[in-house]
């Protein structure tokens, strides 16, 4: 696989943000939406998406009740307040859907993201890159002569700024598992 070619500047943040979602009145909402763990509930929910033209930011989904066999998609969209509604009421017609909540207005929740970064280089920029990571306590897992890969747990903004770090120390490939989340309290 090759080096991706990551310009710096291109984006101010990650994939997820390249779109100005500001101008257009658009806000960032995390939702969960408990479903039956059978063959095609996915589909269906990301086929309400892809049929309407939304776009989902990230997604993360696993089983979460092995006895009631239940799974849970934790999605990340945007939309206008209308259009964010909508898309929970449609949710909701979903025949294997149980529940949506819509943690960014239910109240006060917590969010994380893991993600790896490989990094190449040599001399001053592996010293750098190993600073760095210390800084944001991210875990060296693999090493070789030619390059680091790196573990880093956070918010997607943590691991946005821990990629724009590493960019001009040779930033060469990133996985990330897109955001989990749960409400806080009870």
């Amino acid at each position: 696989m090759s080096a991706l070619k990551l310009e710096r500047g291109a984006s101010s943040h990650s994939a997820y943000d390249l779109r100005d979602y500001h101008a257009a009145g658009e806000e960032r909402h995390t939702l969960a939406v408990i479903v039956d763990n059978e063959a095609g509930a996915l589909a269906r929910v990301i086929g309400l998406f892809s049929g309407r033209g939304y776009n989902i930011d990230s997604l993360t989904v696993a089983e979460v009740d092995h006895t009631g066999h239940r799974s849970r998609i934790t999605l990340v969209t945007r939309g206008t307040p209308a259009v964010i509604e909508q898309i929970k009421a449609q949710l909701g017609r979903i025949v294997p859907v149980h529940e949506v909540h819509d943690l960014t207005v239910e109240g006060p929740s917590v969010e994380r993201e893991l993600g790896l970064f490989k990094v190449s280089g040599g001399g001053d920029k592996r010293v750098e890159a190993l600073r760095i990571s210390d800084i944001f306590r991210a875990k060296v897992v693999d090493s070789t002569l030619e390059s680091f890969v790196f573990e880093i747990t956070g918010t997607p903004e943590k691991l946005d700024a821990f990629a724009d770090l590493m960019r001009p120390l040779g930033l060469a490939e990133v996985a990330r598992t897109g955001v989990a989340a749960l409400s806080r309290g009870r």
